[in-house]
């Protein structure tokens, strides 16, 4: 007589996949609420280094120098641009808890963030094409910027549709 072994279905082979799915949809699901949606626009962005606070708590000389480049996604913690390098003369943008100045132009309204670099990547298949991605979280901004933001976080698309009418112009936010 052969013995019979009774595997509950949680350890089986055949029982592995389906909680294998399971837990795959239910982190998903977990991650998505996480984190804020991302929204794919395009928008002209400047970024620069905010002044830093040496320890004796005197502001250090800053320096107009800037990039100038193109958002690749928004979202209400932070956005994701693309610039043609990763620093500034000697400073890297990620890293070192560099606070960056960003301006962003949102459909003809200029909109001042503070962010921290948190990722980059390299982007672009030869040295003459070749980009950088940046991810950065927000970190400060005025009430009136948040406003204009937030605003075109949720009718960006619509608004860079319109042709030949400023989206702020439109008397919803000024």
């Amino acid at each position: 007589m052969s013995h019979l072994t009774l595997t509950p279905f949680f350890l089986s082979t055949t029982g592995t996949p389906m909680l294998r799915e399971l837990a795959s949809k239910f982190s998903i699901t977990w991650t998505e609420r996480r984190t804020s949606k991302r929204k794919e626009i395009q928008v002209p962005v400047k970024v620069s280094f905010a002044p830093e606070n040496n320890p004796l708590n005197l502001t250090a000389r800053h320096d107009d120098s800037f990039l100038s480049g193109e958002t690749v996604d928004l979202s209400d913690t932070g956005i994701a641009f693309a610039v043609s390098a990763i620093r500034i003369k000697e400073k890297y943008l990620v890293g070192q808890n560099r606070v960056l100045k960003v301006e962003l132009d949102l459909a003809g309204k200029k909109v001042h963030m503070r962010m921290i670099g948190v990722r980059y990547e390299r982007v672009g298949i030869h040295s003459s094409t070749e980009r950088y991605l940046i991810g950065a979280n927000i970190t400060e901004m005025s009430a009136d910027d948040r406003q204009k933001y937030d605003f075109f976080l949720k009718n960006g698309k619509k608004l860079l549709k319109t042709s030949g009418v400023p989206a702020f112009g439109m008397g919803a936010i000024d």
